[in-house]
């Protein structure tokens, strides 16, 4: 199994890892590629988007032609994860933010995000989840977006606060927080369990 970590900026680093480890826990064997150039993503199981700045990633992925790889894989079904940046990327809409900065979408998961939902990076919290199929996990929000609204076909994994933070549709997945900065690996086990 090869699952690819966009790396044109972000937590590359700590996605590998987490990613490694459940690997390990669940007993498959595979690797683990921080991408920063085309060809990596189509030849992959999955990929992840990690949080960083949503308006780099986005013209980094679409300059490189990486963007293209990662809907052509999403769109032969197989999984995507979006985490913080990586949500607002994957999102079909975005606010006035995304918006007023051009940043320009995949539009692979039907939800209306909204940028910076709980504050500037020094209102970043940790605080814990129910995150649906998995348990109660530990969730690290830090300048983090929240889905305004999902469309018909998105189930919502988890709320904070009556804010959905968590939703997915079939194999595309997008989070609000940092689960690679948890030190749990059970949210990458259950999008691992996807491929």
């Amino acid at each position: 199994m090869r699952v690819a970590v966009v790396g044109v900026q972000g937590d590359v680093e700590e996605h590998v890892v987490v990613t490694e480890l459940a690997m390990e826990r669940l007993g498959i064997d595979g690797s683990v590629t921080a991408v920063r150039k085309p060809g990596v993503v189509s030849k992959s199981d999955a990929v992840i988007i990690p949080g960083g700045e949503s308006t780099t990633i986005s013209k980094l992925i679409w300059k490189d032609g990486i963007a293209e790889e990662i809907i052509e894989l999403a769109e032969s079904g197989n999984p995507v994860m979006g985490t913080c940046a990586g949500l607002i990327i994957l999102s079909k809409h975005g606010d006035e933010q995304v918006e007023k900065t051009g940043t320009r979408l995949l539009r692979l998961l039907d939800v209306r995000v909204k940028r910076n939902a709980f504050g500037r990076q020094r209102e970043s919290f940790e605080t814990e989840l129910e995150f649906r199929g998995v348990g109660r996990v530990n969730a690290v929000f830090i300048r983090a977006p929240v889905v305004e609204n999902v469309g018909d076909g998105v189930e919502v994994l988890a709320t904070f606060e009556e804010k959905v933070v968590a939703a997915q549709e079939k194999n595309v997945i997008g989070l609000s927080f940092h689960p690679e900065l948890s030190g749990d690996t059970r949210v990458h086990e259950y999008f691992l369990s996807l491929i």
